[in-house]
């Protein structure tokens, strides 16, 4: 079915022959704000095509005063994340050249405090949706012989880190699959490429409250005390955390990754990704823990 539609969607934008689709085309989920925002209106302004997904309402106005074409998006959802692949494809006539798989979200906590419900809902969003969207976008690339698939990973897709652990998991998932993925697509003329963050300037711990709230059962937690002296302060801090570097460092190795003639298959960001990926590469994991537990 996914074939069908593209090659529908390929053949009207041939006979169109609009202008907007001679520009490249780029589709980025979790748009609204952060990483995905500052990605879509960089982009604009190179003369990219930005179509940028979202939530709510009320961001999607926000994107399109921005100049980017906003939809609406809820990667837990079969049925939008199929809608969304459709209308992308109708708008583009069939030619998407990158998609940025940028939406997610945390549930912070202990792993032990984990309710299932928790682990499906990031599951979800983080991982599921994002693989769902991709296969249904990527027969429109495989058709045009080109294409650019770029996940947005982060530092704890290398190494774990206490309080994390439902978002650690996503991320080493997504890793995995990336890595998957990328071997499958080789020779098809689609690159697969990983973009690994460290610690960005974003509303992302701010946004991870609501599902902390409704998950984590801190109070009786054997882990209360960690909370109340780690977790807690860090979470409802109001000013942003150490070492954070501005989004538009994501977008900068984004830029790379769409319009480089040969892209590598991963892109770290900040010192702190590419410190961890010398401590998991080199260091013994007894050495590992100790410092990640300071974390």
């Amino acid at each position: 079915m996914n074939w069908a539609v593209a090659g529908r969607a390929v053949e009207r934008g041939r006979k169109e022959g609009a202008a907007s689709l001679s520009k490249r085309s780029i589709l980025i989920t979790g748009a609204s704000s952060g990483i995905g925002l500052d990605a879509a209106c960089s982009l604009r302004r190179r003369g990219w095509r930005v179509l940028a997904a979202c939530r709510r309402d009320e961001d999607a106005a926000r994107l399109s005063t921005a100049g980017v074409e906003p939809f609406l998006l809820d990667l837990a959802s079969d049925g939008s994340v199929a809608a969304l692949a459709g209308e992308v494809l109708e708008r583009t006539g069939g030619r998407l050249d990158a998609l940025f798989n940028n939406a997610a979200f945390a549930t912070p906590g202990a792993v032990e405090d984990l309710p299932r419900v928790a682990l499906r809902e990031i599951f979800e969003v983080n991982l599921f949706g994002q693989i769902d969207l991709t296969n249904r976008l990527l027969p429109a690339m495989r058709l045009a012989g080109s294409g650019r698939v770029v996940m947005n990973s982060s530092v704890l897709g290398l190494v774990a880190a206490p309080w994390r652990g439902a978002y650690v998991a996503t991320k080493f998932a997504l890793e995995g699959i990336t890595d998957a993925l990328r071997l499958e697509l080789a020779g098809s003329g689609v690159h697969v490429i990983l973009i690994q963050p460290g610690p960005i300037d974003t509303p992302f711990r701010r946004n991870s409250i609501p599902h902390f709230e409704r998950h984590i059962d801190w109070r009786t937690s054997p882990h209360q005390s960690a909370y109340e002296t780690r977790l807690l302060p860090r979470l409802y801090a109001d000013t942003p955390g150490p070492g954070q570097h501005p989004a538009s460092s994501v977008t900068a190795r984004l830029i790379e990754a769409l319009e480089s003639r040969r892209p590598r298959a991963r892109y770290a960001v900040t010192g702190t990704t590419r410190g961890a990926a010398i401590m998991r590469r080199l260091f013994p994991t007894a050495l590992s823990d100790r410092i990640l537990r300071l974390r």
